[in-house]
Order: structure tokens, then sequence, then C-alpha cells
């Protein structure tokens, strides 16, 4: 727990410093808001991807143990699913540079 509690301590002292820093400029606008925001739309698309991605992979080779003469009809829709997931991470991506862009 005490890990647990360093980790955050440090965590929210690195999202704040560089506001910090930024503060001290020349007056202009800077909304760090929008980088965050980037940030947790790539990195939970990816998480969210790679969770579903291992959920949908274990549960094929399971099925393809079970019922070998399945296979063929199983890796069809295997590779259909990966590929509706990873287009989750590749909108992820998208909204991430749409919003860097407005940086």
């Amino acid at each position: 727990m005490k890990k647990f509690a360093k980790l955050l301590v440090w965590t929210l002292i690195a999202m704040v410093l560089p506001t910090v820093a930024m503060a001290a400029g020349d007056g202009g606008a800077v909304n760090t808001g929008l980088g965050i925001g980037a940030g947790l739309a790539v990195g939970l698309a990816g998480l969210g991807c790679g969770i579903g991605q291992g959920l949908t992979a274990g549960n094929t080779c399971a099925g393809i143990a079970r019922n070998p003469g399945a296979a063929p009809a199983m890796f069809t829709n295997f590779i259909l699913g990966m590929v509706l997931i990873e287009s989750i991470a590749i909108y992820g991506l998208v909204i991430a540079f749409m919003l860097n862009g407005h940086i």
C-alpha cells in the first residue's frame, strides 16, 4: 500500500508540475487539459483493445482445442474480430490527433 501511495503522489506531481512551469510564460493561454485528454484517449483505447484482443485470442485457442474441425470457421471470425477491435485503437489515435491539433 505504501508503494501505491508513493506512486500516486509522484504521478500527481508529474501531472501538476508542467502546468506550473507553463504558468510563468508570456501570458499565452495553454490548455493542458487537451493534452491530458489526448493521452487518455490513446491510453484507454490501447488498454481496452489489448484486453479485448487477449480475450479473443484466448477464447479462440480454447475453442479450436475443443473442436479442431471448426478451426477454419473460428479463424475467419477471429481475424474479423481482431480487425474490429483494432479499429477502436485507431479511433482513439485519431481523437488524440484531433485534440493535439488544438493545443
